[in-house]
């Protein structure tokens, strides 16, 4: 057997990073993700297309925080997933409802799509999103001493490479821009990544790879981070996450790391909208003791 990683041969290694392959069909979520966050851009105050960039896709929506009687709202900015290919900011909202009821503020990014966009241009389009935020945060609302970021599955990977250090000069925000963070079964080491199926369209080679892992990227700081799984996903997807917390704690940072046996890769997710549940307290914690 020919070793393609680790001890993976090359379909194994495939069939761990094809995550789509870990339920019946991600149609059902897709649908749902659309179908929510079209009713959360029905929320009074929601602007729509705001751009944070010169390129036609560098744009977020906003979801304002209700009932602050002008004091400033902490803001949970999202990065959605979709394996850097699919999806946008429109079906990447759908928890905005249940934030603007408890006083949080909400921005959606979106960014470029491989395989047009490389990984290096996405990851800095997230970063001008963020400093975007920093400096308008006023705008609506938000406070910029209390933004807080979240995605899922290349979100989560996005997400981590926002809490990674060494970019914050050249976006012109302090290096503690990010108060909090939450890797949704993200992927923060691209290697495994490069040698499978997944870099027909990831087009990265060794040093892309490495340059995009936040595990090669720790700060000298570290936020605290909330990292999570679903209890179906592959063994990959899980030992991601894994070696995050891992690097994450011996850097000195706080991590809480658990899996959802009840969720799966694509709808842990939907915990973000029901401040009740597990993923769900946990989130809203990490915001109130910032």
């Amino acid at each position: 057997m020919t070793k393609a990683y680790g001890d993976f041969d090359q379909e194994t290694l495939d069939n761990e990073y094809l995550i789509s392959r870990t339920v019946p069909s991600i149609e059902p979520f897709l649908a749902d993700y659309a179908r929510l966050s079209a009713v959360a851009r029905d929320m009074p105050g929601c602007r729509e297309d705001v751009a944070y960039g010169d390129h036609p896709d560098e744009v977020v929506d906003i979801f304002p925080a209700t009932g602050r009687d002008g004091e400033k709202a902490p803001v949970f900015v999202f990065i959605h997933g979709g394996y850097w290919r699919m999806l946008s900011q429109k079906e990447s909202s759908f928890m905005a409802p249940a934030m603007a009821e408890n006083g949080v503020a909400v921005v959606s990014v979106n960014y470029s799509l491989a395989p047009d966009a490389s990984i290096d241009t996405i990851v800095r389009q997230c970063r001008d999103a963020i400093a975007w935020t920093w400096r308008e945060a006023a705008s609506f609302g938000g406070d910029p001493d209390r933004i807080f970021v979240c995605g899922s599955s290349a979100g989560g990977h996005l997400t981590g490479m926002m809490v990674a250090g060494g970019w914050h000069d050249d976006h012109g925000v302090p290096s503690d821009v990010i108060k909090g963070a939450v890797p949704l079964s993200g992927i923060h080491d691209l290697e495994p990544l490069r040698l499978s199926c997944i870099n027909e369209w990831a087009h990265l080679d060794a040093d892309s790879a490495r340059r995009n892992s936040p595990v090669h990227h720790l700060p000298e700081k570290c936020c605290p981070l909330i990292l999570s799984y679903g209890g179906s996903e592959t063994a990959e997807f899980k030992r991601q996450s894994v070696l995050l917390a891992e690097a994450w704690r011996a850097q000195g940072g706080a991590t809480d790391l658990f899996e959802h046996p009840a969720r799966n890769h694509f709808d842990i997710v939907f915990d973000l909208c029901d401040p009740d549940s597990l993923l769900g307290r946990k989130v809203f914690d990490m915001i109130a003791g910032a």
